[in-house]
C-alpha cells in the first residue's frame, strides 16, 4: 500500500513540470516564446485603446531580433508619429520628435503604462524574459474557450528585474499559442488579463491575429492589439538597432 502511495504522489510530482509528450514547463514556455518572436521578426500593428469616453488609435512598426534587440516606430497619429523606442542588449531608448530629444530609459519604468495604454513598456520592449526570468511550473490541462490548454505559474526568479509578481499562462496544445494570461501583482492581486483571439497562418506559424490586455479594476477599459503584418523571414542585422534609425525609421 504505502509503495502504491509513493509511486501516486511520483506521478503527481512529475506532471507539475513534465507533461505526457516529455515537455518540461520551461519547455513548453520556450516554445512559445520562439512560435511568437522567433529569431527576427517585423511586425505592422494597429493598438486601439478603449477608455469609458473615448477611443484612440495609434499605428505601429516594430522589428526585433532575440532576446537582445527591438525597435518599436510609432506611424500614426500625426501628433506621435515619429516616436520611437530601442533597446540595444541592456540599454533602452526612447526619441521623442517633437521635442528632439533621445531619454535613456531605466528599468524602474518598464512596469508604466505605454503610450496610455493597459500595455506595459516592458510588454513593448521585452526587457524581462519569460524563458529566462521565471521559474515555470505545469499546473494542468484545461480548456480555454474552445482551446485544449496548458495551464502554467510563473515565479520570478529572486535576482530578476521583473514586472510581476507572478503570471498564470494558458497555453494552447496544438500550435503553443499563449491563449489567455492573467498578471499578479507582489501582493498576489490580479492587475492584467491578457486574451488571444482570431488564431491565423503567418507563414509556418500559427499566431493570434487579434490580443487584447483588460484591467482588472478599470470596467470598459482595454487596448486591443491588431496584427496587420509580420514577417519572420527577412535578415536584420545587429546594426539595423540604433539611435540612427530610431530617428528615421517612420
Amino acid at each position: 500500500m504505502k509503495q502504491a502511495m509513493y509511486l501516486l504522489i511520483a506521478v503527481i510530482c512529475s506532471f507539475s513540470t513534465m507533461n505526457a509528450q516529455g515537455l518540461t514547463a520551461t519547455g513548453i514556455v520556450k516554445k512559445v516564446d520562439e512560435n511568437s518572436r522567433g529569431n527576427k521578426l517585423y511586425s505592422e500593428i494597429k493598438m486601439t485603446i478603449v477608455r469609458p469616453t473615448w477611443t484612440r488609435e495609434i499605428g505601429i512598426k516594430s522589428w526585433s531580433k532575440g532576446n537582445d534587440y527591438s525597435l518599436a516606430v510609432i506611424t500614426s497619429p500625426a501628433k506621435e508619429k515619429g516616436q520611437a523606442f530601442l533597446k540595444r542588449q541592456k540599454d533602452l531608448w526612447n526619441w521623442v520628435p517633437s521635442i528632439g530629444r533621445m531619454i535613456k530609459m531605466s528599468s524602474s519604468v518598464m512596469g508604466q503604462s505605454w503610450m496610455g495604454s493597459d500595455f506595459t513598456n516592458d510588454d513593448l520592449m521585452r526587457e524581462s524574459s519569460t524563458v529566462n526570468d521565471y521559474t515555470h511550473r505545469l499546473d494542468a490541462s484545461e480548456t480555454v474557450r474552445e482551446f485544449d490548454c496548458y495551464k502554467l505559474t510563473l515565479t520570478p526568479k529572486e535576482d530578476a528585474a521583473v514586472v510581476w509578481g507572478k503570471v498564470v499562462m494558458w497555453v494552447d496544445k496544438k500550435d503553443f499559442v499563449e491563449i489567455k494570461t492573467e498578471f499578479y501583482d507582489e501582493d498576489g492581486i490580479l492587475i492584467n488579463t491578457f486574451n488571444s483571439f482570431d488564431i491565423k497562418s503567418f507563414g509556418k506559424r500559427r499566431l493570434a491575429s487579434r490580443m487584447e490586455v483588460v484591467p482588472a479594476d478599470k470596467p470598459n477599459q482595454k487596448t486591443v492589439m491588431t496584427v496587420i503584418k509580420y514577417d519572420f523571414d527577412t535578415p536584420i542585422a545587429d546594426s539595423f538597432f540604433s539611435q540612427q534609425n530610431m530617428r528615421n525609421r517612420v
